[in-house]
């Protein structure tokens, strides 16, 4: 059987991109970087309540796709992201260290944001994609 790593998300960016140089660069070859932060809500059910769960997802575009969508991933832009989970390890003063995060395949814009219309010339319903 062959292995499975997919991973699909609709949350709000909790920055703009580009707001700091973690969040886009350009790496060594030139190719572009764009690293977001995705608040993911989950209502779970609390007594006879139902609350709402945050969860922070760091998420990695590379190439074209972050050039084109930097104007566009602005603080509370709903977004869908589709794409694969990555494992990071590193060793930091003799303790070993790991992170998981998502790259990106597939982004596709949604609503929200301080731009609230598609003024870029892209259908909102078409993803972009690596």
């Amino acid at each position: 059987m062959t292995d499975l790593n997919h991973i699909v998300l609709i949350g709000r960016l909790t920055k703009d991109c580009g707001a700091d140089e973690r969040s886009f660069s350009f790496v060594g070859n030139g190719n572009a970087k764009a690293v977001i932060s995705l608040a993911v809500n989950r209502s779970v059910k609390k007594g006879d309540n139902w609350e709402d769960e945050v969860s922070y997802f760091d998420v990695t575009i590379w190439g074209k796709m972050a050039e084109n969508l930097k104007p566009k991933l602005v603080k509370g832009k709903q977004i869908c992201v589709e794409g694969y989970l990555k494992q990071d390890r590193w060793e930091k003063d003799g303790q070993k260290k790991s992170r998981i995060n998502i790259n990106a395949e597939k982004v596709q814009l949604l609503g929200g944001g301080n731009n609230q219309q598609n003024d870029g010339g892209f259908p909102e319903d078409n993803p972009f994609e690596n």
